[in-house]
């Protein structure tokens, strides 16, 4: 099978459904998003290995798989696609509130620092935080199903607690927001 097809070499590219747009479309800019956070949990997956993210990132990446499919699907396409059900959000919250049991209270903004694992993973959220915002701008124009939104916007707050979670872990202090007064 090769790899390339030489059909996106003028700026165009086909949805699911045979639409072709062009690469610059919200739609196109909305799963490449997903894709490029997909990447990002990759790099999650290396470092988070405790026992309540070990078996939920592999999920995410499915998830997002998912997201990704239906993003790219055209409008009116008739072609069955894998879905988001109420337990794929389920899981994020539960897992954030397994996360949250042993971390101390927020009292203040955190920075995305610390150690490279916990910046990580604050890049991911600002990664899931952009996807959300292309998302919500694409269901302005074209519906998106809810689920899609809702997954997206729980993810973000995943990642966030994850950034905690790790370096709670690995006992690296947060390092505080002190705003100059």
């Amino acid at each position: 099978m090769k790899i390339y097809t030489k059909k996106g070499d003028k700026g165009q590219t086909s949805l699911i459904g045979g639409d072709r747009v062009s690469k610059h479309h919200i739609r196109i800019e909305a799963y490449g998003t997903i894709d490029e956070l997909n990447s990002y949990i990759g790099i999650l997956r290396s470092f988070v290995t405790d026992e309540v993210n070990i078996n939920v990132l592999p999920e995410i990446q499915d998830r997002l798989f998912t997201i990704g499919s239906l993003l790219a699907q055209a409008p009116g396409s008739k072609m069955i696609l894998p879905d988001l059900i109420d337990s794929d959000i389920l899981l994020l919250e539960t897992s954030i509130d397994k996360m949250n049991e042993g971390l101390p209270a927020l009292r203040s903004f955190v920075l995305p620092a610390g150690s490279i694992e916990i910046a990580q993973c604050h890049v991911a959220r600002c990664v899931c935080r952009r996807a959300e915002r292309q998302i919500v701008q694409l269901d302005e124009l074209q519906h998106v199903e809810p689920e899609i939104l809702k997954y997206i916007n729980r993810l973000s707050d995943y990642l966030f607690v994850v950034g905690r979670y790790v370096g709670f872990l690995k006992n690296i202090p947060e390092v505080s927001w002190k705003p100059r007064m």
